[in-house]
């Protein structure tokens, strides 16, 4: 995975750090993932043995690796942090060792909120007088607001998912299967540049109204509309995620009906971004829309989620949550209208939260794409 230094500066172990403090926390334990990599540029390997980036909430930060994982450590951009890699020997107890270089007194740590349960309970073993708590509840304070470069970066990744859309017409059609036609996608994500291929949607006819259907071998007919949501992760590590419609032949008047009453609500909401709406305020602009069209009991999912390093990260626009957009903040939004045994449909781009209102990340039309 490329290491962008500005995607990957150096001052966020520090920055972390101070809100692990502001959050009540006096230390914070982080095992592989999107956390990790996010602090460091550290795309350290899941494995059974102890990988944990270990930063108190005052004092010196260090990465505890396995002895035969240090040499890739230490080539990853930790090496240029000037953070202490410590390596342990197979015979080790690496909790233990983690808990002997951490003050004592420790009452309250934060635990990577994606931490293996067996790496949970054996750090509850080796600081048996510390509240365990989520280092969600510090870090996605930091990584839900995207700096310039994380927004180019998101950019980037819209743009190359875009390039997949534009040439659907080159595998949606009928008499092929949604498997067939979900391969070809999956391999036009890593020629548009992605380095992975996360999820593939290629939802026909009845199956649209299911709206985590993936692929099956349903052979695609006439008059099918299909939803199709694609992403991908780049070699920045940051992700993808659109959801396009497409009709082969002649749509259904009534889902025809209903896909404009999702573009009126899902450009309502793209339009209304800015800073100070709440989350909550947001959905309710296309839900009320969508409902006030008589498809209320339809909408059956968020209006979306965060996006960065993960597909799915805070901030999450949904009904219940007060939080105010932010500039920075860079999120889904995606109504959706499902009719059981009937059809599906779902518009979905990625918007940024900008000083003065909002910015599309996807620009291929929302307009129903009719193909032969």
């Amino acid at each position: 995975m490329a290491h962008d230094p500005n995607l990957y500066p150096a001052d966020r172990v520090v920055r972390a750090q101070k809100a692990a403090a502001e959050a009540g926390l006096d230390a914070l334990l982080v095992s592989p993932g999107a956390d990790l990599r996010y602090l460091t540029g550290y795309e350290a390997l899941p494995l059974e043995r102890l990988t944990c980036l270990v930063a108190p909430a005052e004092g010196e930060p260090f990465l505890v690796v396995p002895l035969l994982e240090k040499p890739a450590a230490e080539a990853s951009p930790v090496g240029g942090l000037g953070i202490e890699i410590v390596g342990w020997q197979e015979t080790e107890d690496p909790y233990a060792l983690v808990a002997s270089r951490l003050p004592s007194g420790l009452r309250r740590i934060g635990l990577d909120n994606h931490m293996w349960a067996e790496k949970v309970l054996a750090f509850r073993a080796a600081l048996p007088g510390a509240e365990q708590a989520l280092a969600g509840q510090a870090l996605a304070e930091l990584r839900m607001r995207k700096s310039a470069a994380e927004v180019r970066a998101l950019s980037e990744a819209a743009t190359a998912i875009d390039a997949v859309h534009l040439n659907m017409g080159e595998w949606l059609r009928t008499g092929r299967t949604e498997a067939e036609v979900g391969q070809d996608i999956a391999d036009a994500i890593i020629a548009a540049g992605h380095e992975t291929v996360d999820f593939v949607i290629v939802a026909s006819g009845p199956n649209g109204a299911s709206p985590h259907h993936e692929v099956s071998d349903r052979v695609i007919e006439a008059g099918d509309p299909v939803v199709v949501d694609i992403g991908g992760t780049m070699p920045s590590g940051y992700c993808s995620d659109s959801t396009r419609n497409y009709v082969v032949g002649q749509a259904p008047d009534e889902y025809l009906r209903a896909y404009g009453v999702l573009l009126a609500a899902q450009t309502a909401q793209c339009e209304s971004v800015i800073p100070g709406l709440t989350s909550e305020q947001l959905d309710a602009i296309g839900r009320d829309l969508i409902a006030g069209e008589g498809y209320g009991d339809y909408f059956v999912h968020r209006t979306g989620h965060g996006i960065g390093l993960e597909t799915h990260e805070e901030p999450y626009i949904v009904a219940g949550s007060s939080r105010p957009l932010e500039p920075g903040m860079a999120f889904s939004i995606e109504p959706g209208i499902y009719l059981p045994g009937k059809f599906g449909a779902r518009i979905e781009d990625i918007a940024v939260c900008t000083d003065t209102g909002g910015e599309r990340l996807n620009l291929v039309s929302r307009e129903l794409r009719v193909l032969a």
